[in-house]
């Protein structure tokens, strides 16, 4: 895991220039005797334990001297060897000998008795009769050794105090806590680790490098990142300075921990001195800039990785996808997923969570529907939080069949239950396609589930019943409002309005009477629009005010409503008289162009009848400029978009083209330019020129 990788390798130990390095084992313990003749080295160098990586000199002196010379009664002459080597046949007695003198024989009956204190009772009469297999020369290597390769840290506590018992010279006593200490790492029980430092204390022991950073990264290692800095935050009071390593760890804990000054602060520090730098404080840095909502910075950090060398890994991947999907930049995380693929990488549950939510959230349907199928064929289990961001993305896009789809396999699901939010989206989807039973059958079953329906909901169902021009059930999902004590917010009153454009004529009063108590002020607007209140002048005192009290996002919905509902009434006056107010007040933009080379009306933005009274306005605005002897670009065009809409048959294209032609308007559509409609400046001026009333009939 890569939490581990503070002090988890054996050069960790040396953090503090012991000059004591404990691999977790021997490169070579030789439990066969060889085939071929050996080289036996009877030097000093030969006897230490290499091929473990401990080296304690000092420790090791006297281990090694019994096999260090050869002595007299080994030579018939009497002489001292003048060699350091000698040629010794690997299958003699004497090799055999020689063998069990080297540390490589002592280190592996050293992990055996690691293993057996691992599995045996904790307490002192079982860990003493393993302990008894080392006999009574026992080195402080030996105990350094046995400590580091243990997992228990019940016994692990037992053997350490009768380490110290025993070992009457010790070169330093800080060595034995350390790698106990980590014996409590491995076991993420950073409570035991805490209670070992304070033992520590007590008895004189003074902590240096490598223990602060061995209880940090246990810390980091349990989910802890808080812990992590107050142990970090310790280490001057005990004169310790922490190194590279521990830094670049740092930067992680503080990120995680919600210090993200201090983490960046770290950061630069680390690329100014370059230090080296984990995968997973990579993805923790990327993590911080993704929720800050720096999404440049986290490509940035993903970029200045590679460029170090640093691999990235599947979790730095999903990281990066997650951050992508916060913003809504599904392009990029396609582009982050085929280089993961082309790493080499297997996608996870992770990977395609991210995924999911990256193309639901920017209504990239296909896609999202794709990453869910694959989760389907590799038999990966979602999430209620999963579904319902698909059954969302269903309602932005209208893909009802495949919310149905959906729903009934999360209702097999074992793993998760429908939600308020789940039946929520299903309403909304119904509702907007105008489908009242299959509506209500989802509201009654989101009842039977034991959720009440929330403004969400009975928004969705007054559109439904309004497009079904059932206007008595919209008053009464009206009243139900008031009836749980929920209070109409600017959206609800705009889906009013918006049953107005749907409402007979005769049942408008109705629905007024609805909007006026909900919203007064709307209500004022809409009775001066239709003509129940006198007060020509006012009307556009009274919607400046409105607008200027409504929330931003809800400005086009009403201004694209009201003029709909002049349209439906036939008072083409007033429907212009609101454009020109939602452009004075910067609510449309860019519904007209002008180049030198084209004129452009773009109508991508609007309801139908909004798009129909800008179409009004533009012809006469040619008109009068034409009247005015000033010259017509060489192409004028209309923009209507080339997509429908989600929940209707016909699309702007469609119902502008159908009123091109009623009007004998030379326009085509574009073969090479979808939802574009042009025409030659010569067709313009011809056509402008045989219409005598400026009066447009708008159907």
């Amino acid at each position: 895991m890569a939490y581990h990788h503070l002090c988890s390798s054996p050069s960790s130990l040396l953090r503090d220039r012991h000059s004591l390095s404990v691999s977790p084992k021997p490169k070579s313990l030789r439990t066969n005797p060889p085939t071929s003749l050996n080289l036996v080295s009877l030097s000093k160098t030969s006897i230490k334990a290499s091929s473990s990586h401990v080296s304690l000199e000092d420790l090791m002196s006297q281990e090694t001297e019994t096999p260090r010379k050869l002595t007299n009664s080994q030579y018939p002459d009497g002489k001292t060897a003048s060699k350091s080597y000698a040629w010794v046949n690997p299958r003699s007695p004497r090799a055999s000998r020689l063998r069990q003198l080297t540390y490589d024989s002592r280190y592996s009956s050293l992990l055996k008795v690691a293993e057996s204190l691992d599995s045996c009772n904790p307490n002192e009469k079982d860990v003493l009769a393993v302990l008894s297999s080392l006999g009574d020369d026992v080195s402080e290597q030996d105990a350094v050794v046995v400590l580091n390769n243990m997992s228990n840290p019940n016994t692990a506590l037992l053997v350490l105090d009768h380490f110290r018992k025993i070992l009457t010279k010790t070169s330093r006593e800080v060595i034995l806590y350390n790698v106990t200490l980590k014996v409590f790492r491995k076991s993420k029980d950073l409570d035991g680790a805490e209670k070992l430092f304070d033992e520590m204390l007590q008895r004189g022991v003074k902590p240096d490098n490598v223990t602060f950073s061995t209880l940090i990264s246990c810390s980091r290692v349990c989910g802890l990142p808080s812990k992590a800095v107050e142990w970090f935050e310790k280490m001057p009071a005990y004169e310790c300075d922490p190194d590279d390593v521990t830094y670049s760890a740092m930067i992680d804990a503080y990120g995680r921990a919600g210090n993200v000054d201090m983490a960046f602060t770290l950061y630069d520090r680390a690329r100014t001195e370059k230090w080296r730098i984990d995968p997973v404080t990579f993805s923790t840095l990327i993590k911080i800039y993704g929720v800050s909502g720096n999404y440049d910075g986290c490509l940035n950090v993903y970029e200045e990785m590679k460029a170090l060398g640093v691999k990235p890994n599947v979790v730095i991947y999903n990281t990066l996808l997650d951050a992508m999907g916060r913003a809504k930049r599904p392009w990029q995380a396609k582009s982050i997923y085929k280089e993961m693929l082309s790493n080499g990488f297997s996608p996870n549950w992770a990977t395609h969570a991210a995924l999911l939510r990256a193309y639901g959230r920017a209504r990239y349907g296909e896609d999202a529907l794709n990453v869910y199928k694959e989760m389907k064929d590799k038999g990966l289990e979602l999430t209620v939080v999963l579904y319902n961001t698909l059954l969302a993305m269903c309602a932005d896009v209208g893909f009802a069949d495949e919310a149905a789809e959906i729903f009934e396999d999360m209702k097999n699901s074992r793993a998760c239950k429908p939600d308020s939010w789940t039946f929520s989206s299903l309403i909304t989807i119904y509702s907007c396609s105008g489908k009242v039973s299959e509506a209500e059958g989802i509201l009654n079953m989101m009842l039977e589930a034991g959720f009440e329906p929330n403004i969400f909901v009975l928004t969705s169902l007054i559109q439904c019943y309004g497009k079904a021009q059932r206007t008595d059930d919209v008053v009464r999902m009206f009243n139900r409002v008031y009836e749980l004590g929920i209070t109409p917010d600017d959206r609800f009153c705009g889906c009013l309005l918006n049953v107005m454009t749907h409402t007979p004529r005769e049942e408008l009063g109705k629905v007024m009477d609805c909007i006026e108590k909900a919203k007064p002020e709307l209500g004022r607007v809409v009775k001066l629009l239709i003509g129940e209140q006198n007060g020509e002048g006012n009307f556009k005192n009274e919607a400046s005010e409105l607008f200027n009290h409504i929330s931003s996002d809800v400005k086009k919905p009403y201004c694209n409503c009201l003029i709909d509902l002049c349209v439906n009434l036939d008072l083409l006056e007033r429907a212009c008289d609101i454009l020109e107010l939602g452009l004075s007040l910067e609510i449309y933009a860019g519904i007209q162009s002008r180049s030198p080379t084209q004129w452009s009306l773009n109508l991508k933005s609007l309801s139908l009848g909004a798009a129909l009274t800008a179409l009004h306005v533009w012809i006469n605005d040619l008109t009068k400029v034409q009247e005015s002897g000033e010259e017509l670009p060489p192409l004028l065009g209309i923009n209507t978009g080339h997509g429908k809409h989600k929940y209707s048959e016909k699309g702007l294209a469609t119902v502008i083209e159908s009123h091109l032609k009623e009007l004998d308007a030379p326009f085509h559509e574009a073969s090479d330019k979808a939802g574009w409609f042009l025409t030659t400046k010569v067709a313009a001026e011809s056509w402008l020129e045989s219409r005598r009333s400026p009066d447009l009939v708008v159907a």
